[in-house]
């Protein structure tokens, strides 16, 4: 894999792909407004597969399918949106679906979409299953507004699916949450499992997840996202955490550095600037090398490649 970042601002765990991006809206078989935030696996076959958020000329989005046989190029995209919003059955989604996330449910032998509906009530956390991603049986939400960020764990702990998510509260900023459930549908024990700090750090007063969790051996390999307000707007970064996998609310550490921030001209512009926002990656044939796809600038979508190990050593000498 070509890549490029010799000289990047960050400790050097996520590596750009030198033809960053790998899809813009010109990729596009249909008329688009802009492609990016893709939520990632890997199919049974090998194919990589980006299901990505595409904003149409309304300002509404849509979800549409995109595959390579090697993750990086040639990619084929679905003719015509592959997941489109349906009001007439969940109002919640009258103003488009946004910022999937993807795990295969072992148990079910389907994949679970984690996706935000956007209607009059504001952003909740939706969920759909679907084993082709042509068809989609939808759960319906699963949180009250404001929520987004969220992503079901591949398998259960205990008898209980956990979904991690990000809901604001007012006087309490935002912060990662997790909570269980015994269907997928009915969700308790609601609790903080990574709070945003305080104070000047990059990551103050809102974090969010950004892929699902890797599971590793030394427990769940989490990415999550840190937004510094500036008087020109929000910087978005990325950062680590680890969490113990029977334990998932548990942290065992956190990165006190961000790893990755918007560097390349396709980060720093778009129609939302100073912006890298992964929601999801796939691991490579070795169980340690792994794509991290993003959106970028809220334009367009680009890859970067790193090691779980390095980033398992990394967070036990900065956290």
């Amino acid at each position: 894999m070509n890549i490029t970042d010799p000289h990047s601002r960050g400790p050097g765990l996520l590596r750009r792909y030198r033809e960053n991006p790998i899809l813009t809206r010109d990729s596009w078989p249909y008329r688009v407004n802009t492609v990016f935030n893709p939520a990632a696996t890997r199919l049974d076959d090998g194919t990589t597969l980006l299901l990505c958020r595409v904003e149409d000329h309304r300002g509404k989005s849509h979800l549409t399918a995109a595959r390579s046989s090697n993750g990086l190029d040639n990619w084929e995209i679905d003719p015509a949106p592959t997941m489109v919003p349906s009001p007439d059955t969940h109002p919640e989604e009258l103003w488009g679906i946004e910022d999937p996330r993807i795990t295969f449910l072992r148990e079910l032998g389907r994949y679970c979409i984690a996706y935000t509906a956007y209607g009059q009530q504001g952003a909740m956390v939706s969920l759909a299953l679907t084993e082709d991603f042509k068809t989609f049986e939808r759960l319906g939400p699963v949180s009250m507004p404001w929520d987004k960020d969220a992503a079901v764990l591949p398998e259960k702990v205990g008898d209980d699916w956990v979904l991690i998510h990000r809901p604001t509260t007012v006087g309490s900023g935002s912060n990662m949450w997790i909570s269980y459930s015994p269907d997928l549908i009915h969700w308790g024990r609601h609790q903080i499992m990574l709070h945003a700090r305080s104070g000047g750090w990059w990551d103050a007063n809102k974090i969010g997840l950004s892929p699902p969790p890797i599971d590793t051996g030394e427990g769940l390999l989490v990415m999550y996202h840190g937004v510094r307000e500036t008087a020109s707007g929000g910087i978005y970064r990325i950062g680590l955490a680890l969490f113990d996998k029977a334990d998932p609310a548990r942290c065992i550490r956190r990165g006190d550095e961000w790893i990755m921030a918007a560097e390349q001209p396709y980060e720093l512009f778009g129609d939302v600037g100073n912006v890298v926002f992964p929601c999801g990656t796939t691991v490579h044939d070795d169980g340690d090398t792994i794509n991290v796809y993003y959106g970028a600038g809220d334009s367009c979508i680009a890859v970067a490649t790193g090691s779980i190990k390095e980033m398992l050593a990394w967070l036990k000498d900065h956290s």
